[in-house]
């Protein structure tokens, strides 16, 4: 009975002993993956800010580009027909649109809804403003109708995207 009581004497505390010190290395362990983490999230920030920064800028640019006054003095040429121009509108906006889609993984989605609602709405405001025009007729009528209809509307939407982005930056960084 003695050496039975003798291993219990030597056992309980060892098993004490190395549960303290399972204890105390789980506990460390856990502190250096979140020491490692933090790091980690640090660096990806470092990375993905500028990236963020610039998927920003660039939309702001995509918005400004594609305002009414800009799009038509890159494409509009004297002696072009109001279809001419409404496809050449057209176009450069879907394309302008197309090369900057990549940016969406770096914004938040109410900014990339906003900037394919401006999208959107001038889209709409041109085939508007085509419709009642004659295609044939000068292409001058279709900037005229074009300036028109962005005037009468009361929420500029390129504006509206462009500030929101504007607010958006200052906010997150």
């Amino acid at each position: 009975m003695e050496p039975i009581w003798d291993l219990i004497k030597i056992t309980i505390p060892a098993g004490i002993v190395l549960y303290a010190m399972f204890l105390t290395v789980k506990t460390m362990l856990q502190k250096q993956n979140e020491a490692k983490i933090i790091e980690i999230k640090a660096k990806n920030k470092e990375i993905v800010l500028p990236i963020r920064l610039q998927a920003y800028e660039r939309m702001s640019l995509f918005l400004e580009r594609i305002s009414p006054d800009q799009i038509i003095k890159r494409v509009q040429k004297s002696d072009m027909n109001v279809a001419e121009l409404q496809y050449l509108v057209l176009n450069e906006i879907r394309e302008e649109f197309n090369h900057n889609l990549s940016q969406q993984v770096y914004m938040s989605d109410e900014a990339w809804k906003i900037i394919k609602n401006a999208k959107e709405e001038l889209i709409m405001v041109v085939n508007q403003s085509a419709k009642d025009l004659d295609p044939e007729a000068k292409s001058i009528e279709l900037v005229k109708k074009i300036y028109e209809e962005s005037l009468e509307k009361k929420i500029d939407s390129i504006e509206y995207g462009l500030s929101f982005l504007k607010n958006e930056i200052q906010q997150e960084f």
